[in-house]
């Protein structure tokens, strides 16, 4: 079973079709728009944010017989100064992207652990790398995931569960929608392969990581060779 989150984003809905026309058994969550699809009927709105509603959901997606993956690609950006900064904005970057990205993996860990089998796979960012103006918030929330699998790994090893980040760089679906057309030429002028990545390199690099369970705990760099 394959869990993903934040399929009404543009990676999210990406991963959620290509599973779906794959065969997969998939269940996606959103928060407030559901896609229209006849796909997308079993999908659960879910607030990530609100540790009760997740733990519900968790409790009701999976019997003991089922393997889960679960993909995290829920996630906000909230761009701003820090100085100028408005804090409730700030706050609420955090409580998506990290704070929620840990409920949903704290509600899920019970089962994989029963199954000894499961793999945690988070959606992180080059932003929390190289730092970009105005984004303090994301990067912060983004940081945080890459410090927060290194415990969960030592925690669960030996179970079977390993969980990992990818570290995306620019694609072309998602917030990259959001950025002006002349910063995106800057942004491809520091990507070696300059250009921006198909998302299929996404769905293939998730792929490695459900394949390979000797890899935990760690970050893979997807993005172009950006310097």
């Amino acid at each position: 079973m394959i869990i993903i989150t934040g399929i009404n984003g543009g990676i999210g809905n990406y991963l959620f079709n290509t599973y779906f026309k794959n065969g997969e058994e998939i269940i996606g969550t959103y928060h407030l728009s559901k896609p229209e699809g006849e796909q997308y009927k079993n999908c659960v709105q879910l607030d990530i944010t609100d540790n009760a509603q997740v733990e519900a959901f968790s409790k009701n997606i999976s019997s003991p017989s089922e393997k889960i993956t679960l993909i995290n690609c829920a996630g906000i950006s909230y761009n701003s100064f820090a100085h100028k900064s408005n804090v409730e904005e700030w706050v609420n970057v955090i409580n998506v992207n990290l704070n929620g990205t840990f409920y949903l993996i704290r509600g899920i860990l019970p089962t994989m652990r029963e199954q000894t089998f499961g793999r945690i796979i988070n959606l992180s960012s080059i932003v929390a790398q190289t730092g970009v103006l105005g984004t303090s918030a994301y990067a912060a929330s983004k940081a945080g995931l890459n410090g927060m699998i290194k415990s969960i790994a030592l925690e669960n090893a030996q179970k079977g569960i390993t969980i990992n980040n990818i570290n995306l760089g620019y694609f072309k679906v998602g917030m990259i929608n959001t950025v002006p057309l002349e910063m995106q030429e800057k942004i491809k002028s520091k990507i070696a392969i300059n250009e921006f990545g198909n998302p299929e390199n996404i769905f293939n690099t998730i792929q490695y990581i459900r394949e390979t369970p000797y890899l935990t705990g760690t970050c893979i760099d997807l993005n172009g060779g950006m310097v």
